[in-house]
């Protein structure tokens, strides 16, 4: 089995924290001790604790005709919130309102914190929210508020911090109990309606809350007030130095470099086969059974890394594995105007008209369905993807401990395509051919069944992800070789089409997401911008999907709204005496800590975003403003440096940023040539067939004088190297590097060799 090494930071630049956290399930976090005197209370956090199949009883939209309960959340677009307007519960929206209330009636708040494709969320609603008697409890002794975590994430920051340092753990949904002026009084995860193993039920819990809030309140509200600063002096962070010590950063990265198999993943059930595109992680150590969600944020990271192990190997495995992951978000994740979707449910109907949801309903398949649907290539298909009568998820006792897929088969590759093309007496490519073939009947047979919820808000940050995996795979892509032929779910499409749609991603942010007078973003859209403002992971991976974007070849527009981007992001978010970035603006009073994010997890950290882009920016312009891009990126580094030292696995992004700001001089490619010419999307191609995180690619047309103005503002050595090798027959090529540059090239193949040494 192929395998890759992030030694020397390689694939780790391409944010490849996705990775290393699915490898690992979870990676450590930073561990804060608050210590509090308060109410012995009964606690859980469980993650996956009982069987879900038997509670996960929800009605179908198309049944809820007239509902019997309609509640404030009706109002709102988040569809979360939605998903819960029709409880009994009666829940509020975050917001002065709610404060209000809880503050006019004395009560304390119960705080539900979700997303709509999260499995565990659903679990709860139907076991607890669903629940009349449940729904008494909360609204006579409670205000009740529900949040979608995606769009109002710092809200969800404050919060899983104080779970996670008081009890060791979090996720979602996340149930957590506060004061009327919001100070957090105890917390957990999802709890099951009722007392079982010892444990208590979430009836239970809001009877003990309450008596404990009439009885020992003053107990409770020092201890959350005491744990709120507690936090707010552990997760804002001050730089020490200017920059790291010398010799940190190759350390740092060295200690946190992994062996990925990142072929275990394409092979693995938490990798959809049929449709394309990856579930969240697996639930055991085999990649095989997955939990079935599919998170926009996972696609971009994913299909990153699988371009950076392409460009590495030149092995067309991960090329396949990039263009499947791109492919399905095309087919299935983007919206007409070109925003792109955010998630799909784990959880779907079996059948049209059944009673209840199951997990993965969508994506498994029973033996005799295999039968029915492939005939003559049923049997070759069932030994590729190891599928059996009884059902094949007995390859770990955690792959299906609650016997939840019994006679069902989540589809894996076991076997080297090779090895079992010879043993069907096939050639590879014919082989390939005939699993495509039933790839696409059995795509055509999904179709039928009943699809998962489709989360379709536009999340800035996440669609920057997407935009830099997609600009990245035009070019790279052109490296396969010419007689590479791919099957289905992969298109074959044109590599170029792919920066079509990341432009098209990046027009409807700035259209429906920016405004050109302030120059601030809007964080997420469904029905118009949501209520909140952007965050700093907005505009950090907005702003890297637009370098992304440029540098393959988009417009010089896309790099000066990255550069603008850049300073808003600095009057919003930067600590100019502590240094590094701050994930909020500050401006909320309903949100209690300003957190300073380093931990590169499900998703990278602002921070560790942050300080590559400053260091790209830095390569591109000259002059002060690159000194100061460095400036930023040197202390924003050094407000970390502990956490470098003792925790680098939890910070991998980080230690990409780190050893790219050690190097010396970043390489410069500079493509001199007319936009309208075919030979400089070639060079284009050629300057990013070699791997090197190192490096940054210009391009500019010296007969657009809006280019021109670009660089002789910003920085006139482009200009300059412009206008010496301005040749209206060719495209001029020159790499530089250490204040010096090689002499022109004008051909790809002279380009590529150039680089490559």
């Amino acid at each position: 089995m192929k395998s890759l090494h992030l030694l020397s930071s390689p694939i780790l630049h391409r944010f490849a924290s996705r990775s290393i956290t699915t490898l690992s399930s979870s990676l450590p976090r930073r561990r804060i001790i608050v210590r509090t005197n308060r109410p012995s209370f009964p606690f859980a956090i469980l993650s996956r604790p009982v069987s879900s199949g038997k509670v996960l009883a929800m009605a179908s939209s198309s049944s809820a005709a007239s509902p019997k309960h309609t509640n404030r959340l009706a109002a709102e677009h988040s569809p979360y919130l939605l998903q819960h307007a029709h409880n009994p519960v009666d829940w509020y929206p975050w917001g002065e309102e709610a404060f209000e209330e809880a503050r006019k009636r004395d009560v304390p708040i119960f705080l539900s914190i979700g997303y709509s494709t999260c499995h565990w969320c659903h679990v709860m609603e139907v076991e607890s929210f669903e629940s009349e008697e449940v729904a008494k409890l909360l609204n006579d002794s409670f205000v009740s508020i529900k949040v979608d975590r995606e769009e109002r994430p710092d809200v969800d920051k404050v919060y899983m911090s104080f779970v996670q340092a008081l009890y060791g753990g979090g996720g979602w949904p996340l149930s957590v109990f506060l004061s009327p002026d919001l100070k957090p009084l105890m917390g957990g995860t999802y709890f099951p309606p009722n007392d079982n193993y010892g444990r208590p039920g979430f009836k239970t819990l809001l009877k003990k809350v309450k008596d404990a809030w009439d009885t020992k309140r003053d107990v409770l509200v020092k201890s959350g007030t005491y744990a709120i600063e507690e936090l707010s002096k552990a997760l804002s962070a001050t730089a020490g130095n200017d920059k790291l010590p010398d010799g940190l950063s190759r350390t740092a990265v060295t200690i946190c470099a992994k062996q990925v198999c990142l072929q275990g993943m394409a092979n693995g059930g938490m990798h959809d086969h049929v449709g394309g595109g990856f579930h969240r992680y697996s639930v055991d150590e085999c990649w095989h059974v997955p939990h079935f969600e599919k998170m926009l944020y996972d696609q971009g990271q994913l299909a990153n890394v699988y371009l950076d192990g392409f460009i590495i190997t030149k092995d067309v495995m991960y090329s396949y594995v990039a263009r499947d992951v791109l492919d399905y978000l095309r087919r299935d994740m983007i919206a007409p105007e070109g925003g792109i979707y955010s998630a799909e449910d784990a959880d779907s109907f079996e059948f049209e008209g059944a009673k209840r949801k199951k997990e993965g309903a969508f994506y498994i398949w029973t033996n005799d369905e295999i039968d029915e649907v492939l005939g003559e290539n049923a049997d070759l298909f069932k030994e590729h993807y190891y599928v059996k009568k009884s059902g094949n998820c007995d390859l770990s006792s955690m792959s299906d401990p609650h016997h939840e897929f019994a006679g069902k088969n989540v589809l894996i590759e076991r076997n080297e395509l090779s090895a079992m093309a010879s043993k069907f007496g096939l050639s590879v490519e014919k082989y390939q051919e005939i699993l495509g073939e039933c790839r696409r009947k059995l795509f055509d047979v999904r179709l039928k069944r009943p699809k998962p919820h489709l989360d379709d808000k536009v999340i800035v940050s996440w669609n920057g992800l997407v935009i830099s995996a997609l600009a990245r795979a035009s070019k790279i892509l052109m490296a396969e070789p010419e007689s590479t032929k791919y099957c289905f779910p992969v298109v074959n499409s044109q590599p170029e089409e792919y920066i079509d749609v990341a432009e098209k991603a990046a027009l409807f942010i700035r259209t429906n997401l920016y405004d050109e007078q302030s120059h601030r973003l809007q964080h997420s859209y469904r029905k118009g911008p949501s209520k909140a403002p952007a965050f700093l992971d907005d505009y950090a991976f907005l702003i890297s999907g637009l370098l992304d974007l440029y540098e393959n070849g988009g417009g010089i527009n896309w790099l000066k709204w990255a550069i603008e981007l850049q300073e808003t992001q600095d009057e919003l978010y930067l600590d100019r005496e502590g240094g590094a970035y701050f994930n909020t603006e500050g401006q909320d009073p309903s949100v209690l800590l300003r957190v300073k994010e380093d931990h590169d997890g499900a998703e990278p950290s602002g921070n560790s975003v942050s300080a590559i882009n400053l260091v790209r920016l830095a390569s591109i312009v000259a002059g002060e403003k690159a000194n100061s891009y460095l400036n930023t990126a040197q202390r924003l580094l050094a407000v970390f440096e502990l956490r470098l030292k003792e925790l680098s696995v939890a910070v991998p992004l980080m230690c990409c940023a780190a050893d790219m700001i050690s190097v010396p001089s970043r390489k410069q490619v500079v493509l001199v040539g007319s936009k309208s010419s075919a030979e400089l999307n070639n060079m284009l191609c050629a300057a990013h067939s070699v791997y090197d995180p190192n490096k940054t690619v210009i391009h500019i047309d010296p007969w657009s004088s809006d280019e021109m103005e670009f660089w002789e503002e910003h920085n006139s050595n482009v200009a300059e190297m412009a206008k010496r090798n301005r040749d209206s027959d060719k495209v001029v090529a020159l790499v530089c590097q250490h204040f010096t540059c090689t002499p022109p090239v004008s051909d790809s193949s002279s380009l590529t060799r150039l680089l490559s040494k």
